[in-house]
């Protein structure tokens, strides 16, 4: 900007040129936890100058680097294959299926110190902690001080595509979500790097406070807290997900009486007629937000 502007609050910006680069393969992982009132989803609120989403509240995840498809099979806990069926991926090649896992349980351990594996030695978490942040591989450093590294732990549960016109962020993404049930004895922390607050919510909870303004959401994250506001435990959610391939979505960005709508698939002007999730089908910017026709309503379940 110019001289004196001040930066908007807010982190989410409409944006509509075409990004031409292949999107880059990335892993999502929604951690749950029981609680009296339901099951509670993990969120990190984004540093606000991070490049991708800054202040907005995200799941963990990122991108896959390099060293997630270099693990040698034989400390994977599931063959390829099993990790390429639970994807409903056949096409993905061996290290690929391995390396979403490995980007997944890497993502989870560096953003919120949370390894997936229950019963992990603490003095060895810690270790393993300050070895990764000095730049050391994340696999083979958990097989060094006998950490466990459990794929299994992560079931597929739906796969998004950014569109080429990308609404909220400059680069592509073709994003696995896994959901994860939290390890006992862990405690969810944040790296004050690149995550500035941890939050544990319950989906409708999260939405409610994305309505209020207290929190800001990307569509990604508000149709998926849509859809795990309709389960009552953490082991229904978890069949739910082994219960079927996870669904391909690829948003389709419309532009609406000058509002930009985003079409999933089932709604009327999205390519794939059949419905992906319970809840709304489009989401329109307006106020400076994305909303559902419907409102808060549209977004919660019913009862």
């Amino acid at each position: 900007g110019g001289m004196g502007e001040t930066i908007p609050p807010m982190a989410i910006e409409i944006n509509a040129d075409e990004v031409r680069t292949p999107p880059a393969p990335s892993a999502t992982v929604m951690v749950l936890r029981d609680s009296p009132r339901g099951p509670e989803v993990l969120m990190m609120r984004r540093h606000g100058n991070s490049a991708v989403l800054g202040g907005a509240h995200v799941f963990p995840g990122g991108k896959l680097d390099p060293q997630d498809q270099a693990v040698p099979i034989a400390l994977l806990d599931q063959a390829p294959q099993r990790l390429r069926a639970a994807l409903g991926e056949p096409g993905l090649d061996d290290p690929m299926a391995a390396g979403l896992y490995l980007a997944a349980l890497r993502e989870t351990f560096e953003e919120c110190g949370l390894l997936l594996a229950d019963g992990a030695d603490g003095e060895a978490l810690r270790r393993a902690e300050a070895r990764i942040r000095a730049g050391e591989p994340f696999a083979p450093t958990l097989a060094a001080l006998g950490l466990p590294l459990r794929t299994a732990r992560l079931v597929p549960w739906s796969r998004w595509i950014t569109p080429r016109v990308a609404s909220v962020t400059r680069s592509r993404f073709d994003t696995r979500f896994f959901l994860a049930e939290a390890p006992t004895g862990q405690e969810a922390c944040h790296d004050n790097h690149e995550a500035t607050e941890t939050l544990w919510v319950l989906p409708a909870d999260g939405l409610r406070q994305y309505w209020d303004g207290a929190i800001e959401l990307a569509p990604p994250q508000i149709l998926s807290l849509r859809h795990l506001a309709g389960f009552a435990s953490v082991a229904a959610l978890i069949a739910a997900a082994r219960s079927r391939p996870p669904p391909l979505v690829e948003p389709e960005a419309f532009d609406l009486d000058g509002e930009r709508a985003i079409c999933y698939p089932g709604d009327p002007l999205h390519s794939v007629p059949k419905r992906a999730w319970p809840g709304p089908t489009r989401l329109t910017w307006r106020n400076r937000r994305f909303e559902p026709a419907g409102g808060l309503a549209e977004l919660l379940p019913a009862g």
